[in-house]
């Protein structure tokens, strides 16, 4: 870069100037733009300095760059024996003024103590290591950390929250490392330990109250027997109450909890979580202990249908005579490759479930006797199902049902999980993180899917981050209802009156006379009643028949099998239209025709209808 120094009125300072930024641009640093700048301004200034330090006044010099100059300017006056000149009379005022009149001081910014979310990887961690006391130099290793912070973490330690992801509480570790809350020493077994600001971030967690409450729940956390859990304090809303929805009869149990939040959001729905088709995990039971657990398979008796509703005399189970449990599918796992997961971490919050093939949803819980005898009757051997069933469906397959249609079907009245009689059904909704693109497509229509449930259809919702959350949700449940029933007799209704047409309509019938009464049937009789195929009628086929037509949803079967309610009128039907072109065109158009009064989703159109016809009509 060459300049001609003899042009400027400080080539000395230039020269130093034009060195700086040459070799910045050839390091390829930062500060090219900060030199070119000093430079520039140099370069033009007609005014000549006795003191680098009046430099300031020019626009790209300040302070800093100043003083390399005026140190420079040092070594070159010592070098070649000139003197250094003074600071002129206005630096120098200017460098008085600051140092009698200073401006208003710049208030230091005072660091804040660093404290963890609660209950998240970092508090537990920190919680975990402080558990060994001040006194001692002990280290941690990683399983005995884990062990010991896990009941104080609502995530796990072991495995991600999401199957798509790696992450777990786990990797907070890294966190408390490079804050210098946590040290490690020792190869290659790590220990871990705190720092002495560690100490004082576990000092002040240790202070609160709801940390303290924590700390004592936390010992009773630990991996314990079936059936403990937290005490709660519940109350029964009668059935006639309005529950949050606004909907009579909704029944909706309210309670306090000493430590958890409360449990709610509650939804009828018959819709499942994708279940793994794959084999059945260790954690399941044998195939034989199932056929045992449903040996007597109840085969619904026929009955005169005009004697309704039918005079029994109900079955009783006293409080001390059966203890609660929850009864978990076998196909409910948290991925493929990770089978027990859920089986093991409810055992782990105390709450050991029954493991079982289910005919409908995908957890309930049952009354079972505490003792069996050899005799089978229902009131002693037999398991009670409580008025309670769990669906549980993941965001990105409810995004599915709603694109294919499923959804509206799924929660149609006429299908198995709003005949089986059941109260109170928990529709559980997994948040898993899906793409922002395949999410936000569908985004209004699962919030207006919802929305519609809890509104037009009266249910209820439970919406939880992941599936730690679930199982956290699932033994509040547990200990919930193990409150709720184990104080109170068991009303049970003799199966040998029940059939697959009178089950709904007696239940219906005895909340109406007896609001104030809850009865319930056999986990026998449940499971045949709401099995697919051992209580099909008629009209259940017809109905699946007409279904495999693409096109025909619930709500257009139910209108044809208005119509027609056997497949033999339906076929007839379509013969007495005649043969020959006018036959055919009358075929493709019955549906039209004779469907003509319906609209929205229900209504029919040319293509349907000979879709149908061509099925149909040719037999």
């Amino acid at each position: 870069m060459a300049t001609d120094s003899s042009e400027c009125a400080n080539p000395l300072l230039l020269k130093w100037l034009e060195e700086w930024l040459q070799n910045a641009r050839e390091q390829n640093s930062k500060g090219v733009q900060t030199y070119k700048k000093a430079y520039d301004s140099m370069k033009a200034c007609p005014i000549a300095f006795n003191h680098p330090s009046e430099a300031q006044q020019l626009h790209g010099l300040g302070s800093k760059l100043c003083d390399r100059l005026t140190a420079k300017l040092k070594a070159h006056c010592t070098e070649h024996g000139l003197p250094m000149p003074d600071v002129g009379q206005g630096a120098q005022k200017r460098s008085n003024d600051k140092e009698t009149e200073p401006g208003p001081a710049k208030k230091a910014r005072k660091p804040k103590p660093y404290v963890p979310l609660f209950r998240s990887g970092p508090y537990a961690i920190i919680l975990a290591l402080s558990s060994a006391g001040e006194d001692t130099s002990r280290g941690f290793t990683k399983a005995e950390v884990i062990e010991l912070a896990q009941c104080h973490c609502d995530s796990s330690f072991t495995a991600p929250s999401d199957p798509t992801k790696y992450f777990t509480a786990w990797n907070s570790m890294k966190t408390l490392m490079e804050k210098d809350v946590v040290f490690e020493r020792g190869r290659p077994l790590r220990k871990y330990s705190l720092t002495e600001d560690g100490w004082e971030v576990a000092r002040r967690l240790r202070k609160t109250d709801h940390v303290n409450q924590d700390l004592s729940q936390g010992k009773d956390k630990q991996p314990a027997k079936a059936g403990s859990g937290p005490q709660w304090n519940v109350g029964i809303v009668p059935s006639g109450l309005d529950g949050p929805s606004g909907r009579p009869g909704s029944g909706i149990i309210q309670h306090e909890i000493a430590a958890d939040p409360c449990l709610d959001g509650f939804l009828e729905l018959s819709s499942s979580p994708p279940r793994d088709p794959g084999g059945q995990s260790d954690i399941t039971r044998d195939r034989r202990t199932d056929r045992r657990n449903r040996q007597d398979t109840y085969n619904p008796p026929s009955i005169d249908e005009n004697d309704f509703p039918p005079s029994f005399q109900p079955l009783h189970l006293q409080p001390s005579e059966f203890t609660v449990h929850l009864v978990l599918d076998t196909r409910e796992v948290r991925a493929k490759q990770d089978r027990d997961y859920i089986q093991e971490e409810l055992t782990r919050r105390g709450v050991k479930p029954i493991m079982r093939s289910l005919e409908l949803g995908d957890a309930l819980w049952v009354a079972r006797r505490k003792s069996a005898d050899d005799s089978r009757t229902e009131s002693e051997n037999d398991e009670i199902v409580l008025d309670w069933v769990v669906e549980r469906k993941r965001l990105d397959d409810l995004v599915g049902s709603i694109k294919d249609g499923r959804f509206h079907e799924q929660k149609s009245a006429q299908f198995r999980l709003r005949r089986s009689g059941v109260k109170n059904v928990v529709y559980i909704i997994e948040e898993i993180s899906m793409t922002t693109e395949s999410f936000s497509k569908y985004q209004e229509a699962v919030e207006t899917a919802i929305a519609s449930t809890q509104v037009v259809n009266g249910y209820f919702v439970k919406m939880t981050a992941k599936v730690d959350d679930t199982i956290r949700y699932l033994a509040r449940m547990t200990a919930m209802l193990k409150s709720v029933y184990e104080c109170k007799t068991l009303n049970i209704i003799p199966t040998s009156i029940l059939t697959s047409e009178n089950h709904t309509p007696l239940l219906d019938h005895l909340r109406q006379t007896e609001p104030t009464t809850d009865y319930h049937i056999t986990y026998t009789a449940f499971a045949s009643l709401a099995s697919k195929s051992e209580s099909l009628t008629l009209r259940d086929i017809f109905l699946k028949m007409l279904m495999c037509t693409k096109g025909i949803t619930g709500d257009r079967a139910l209108e044809i099998q208005k119509k027609w309610p056997t497949p033999r009128q339906f076929i007839e039907a379509f013969k007495q239209c005649g043969d020959g072109d006018a036959g055919r065109s009358k075929r493709e158009n019955l549906l039209v025709d004779e469907l003509s009064g319906l609209v929205g989703r229900k209504k029919f159109g040319k293509a349907l209808s000979a879709k149908v016809a061509e099925v149909w009509g040719s037999i």
